[in-house]
């Protein structure tokens, strides 16, 4: 195996912080990835990596060996997409990860615009409704809410805001008091949020200052289908996106209740994130470019 090779599984390696993962995301065996790095070890003349069963580490020498490998390997791609920039049509396979309920209405006009536009992109997505690492679970990209980066230094940009609405159905309604005021939700049951994805209880701007009430609920989910579907069941009053429940106001299966109170931070934020790279592969850079496009043209709609 060539030194510069030994270099790129290195760095997988370090920003994986696993042998298996980093050959996983390289499409490699993780005894290939062992001894690429027993052979970079041997050719430095120092240990790289501290193993355990469990968990691998950086040396100190690793650490700032780590810094310059990253700074040339960013270097050599830069020079290669300068030289072939006019030639290069995006192309090999895009691993994304998506909300699953957030980009429901979204996730599939995205795509298929996208792979007409770039046919010899192949798209393996996941969803799901987790935190993830990009880096660590191989992917290029995800279509997030903000709670499931796990780290920091990636990169986000905002495709959409998702107002919430406050549902309820019209049944349950009939056997309690209408709430006229925030205040008086703290006679209600909700089918809330999880509380390890949004702290149960709501916060409105009243005259000019804050006002939280509690959540009081009996169920809660990490999925807001799911919670929707509940608040049809007439298990509580619901707070989810409002482009959920848009078919089910208007035919009236369920109301919206104090809309005329505005919810502090009362909208869920769909980003784009990728990972921290000087120079992004071109299927990366298309989708990021597209997905920009697309999701400008639903606010232009006013969608």
């Amino acid at each position: 195996m060539d030194y510069l090779e030994s270099l790129r599984i290195f760095r997988s390696v370090v920003e994986a912080k696993s042998f298996t993962r980093a050959a996983n995301m390289l499409g490699l065996t993780t005894p290939i990835v062992s001894r690429a790095i027993s052979g970079l070890e041997q050719r430095l003349g120092s240990r790289l990596f501290h193993r355990t069963t469990r968990q691998v580490s950086l040396t100190q020498a690793a650490e700032r060996f780590y810094e310059g490998c990253a700074r040339i390997l960013d270097d050599l791609e830069a020079l290669e997409a300068d030289a072939s920039a006019q030639t290069r049509e995006p192309s090999g396979v895009l691993r994304l990860a998506a909300h699953t309920t957030a980009t429901v209405n979204r996730l599939v006009p995205l795509i298929s615009t996208f792979k007409r536009k770039h046919p010899k992109i192949s798209l393996d997505v996941t969803l799901t409704e987790r935190p993830v690492d990009l880096v660590a679970d191989g992917y290029d990209l995800g279509i997030v809410l903000p709670f499931m980066l796990s780290t920091d230094t990636t990169i986000t940009r905002l495709l959409e805001r998702m107002p919430l609405a406050i549902v309820v159905t019209p049944e349950y309604l009939r056997e309690r008091t209408v709430p006229k005021h925030p205040a008086e939700l703290v006679e209600h049951v909700f089918v809330a949020m999880s509380p390890s994805l949004r702290k149960p209880e709501l916060t409105f701007r009243v005259a000019d200052e804050n006002l939280t009430i509690p959540l009081r609920y009996e169920v809660a989910s990490n999925n807001a289908l799911f919670n929707r579907d509940m608040v049809l069941a007439g298990l509580g009053i619901g707070v989810v996106p409002a482009d959920l429940v848009r078919t089910e106001l208007t035919s009236g299966r369920l109301v919206s209740i104090l809309e005329n109170f505005e919810i502090v931070d009362g909208a869920i934020e769909i980003r784009l994130a990728y990972n921290t790279r000087i120079l992004l592969p071109a299927k990366v850079k298309a989708f990021v470019e597209h997905a920009a496009a697309f999701f400008e043209a639903i606010s232009l709609k006013g969608a």
